[in-house]
């Protein structure tokens, strides 16, 4: 699918600099920024696994040691 763009002439000549230095095309970048934007689901998928994960490990040692504040400072 095709769409047009209009912007600043100065921010374009900008662009394809960018591009240029980069080995790519504005086309390219343009086409990157809308997939990377549009992508949040596997971001919101990833929080959500990670929310799971802490709260099915609560992070509870199996030590009885607990840190106090000499131990904590305490650089041996």
């Amino acid at each position: 699918m095709n769409i047009t763009l209009s912007a600043d002439k100065s921010l374009i000549e900008k662009a394809r600099m960018y591009a240029k230095k980069h080995n790519t095309t504005i086309n390219n970048l343009v086409r990157e920024y809308l997939r990377k934007i549009t992508n949040h689901s596997d971001i919101d998928k990833a929080a959500d696994e990670f929310e799971a994960i802490a709260l099915e490990h609560s992070g509870k040692s199996s030590h009885d040691y607990k840190f106090n504040r000499e131990d904590i400072y305490n650089r041996a």
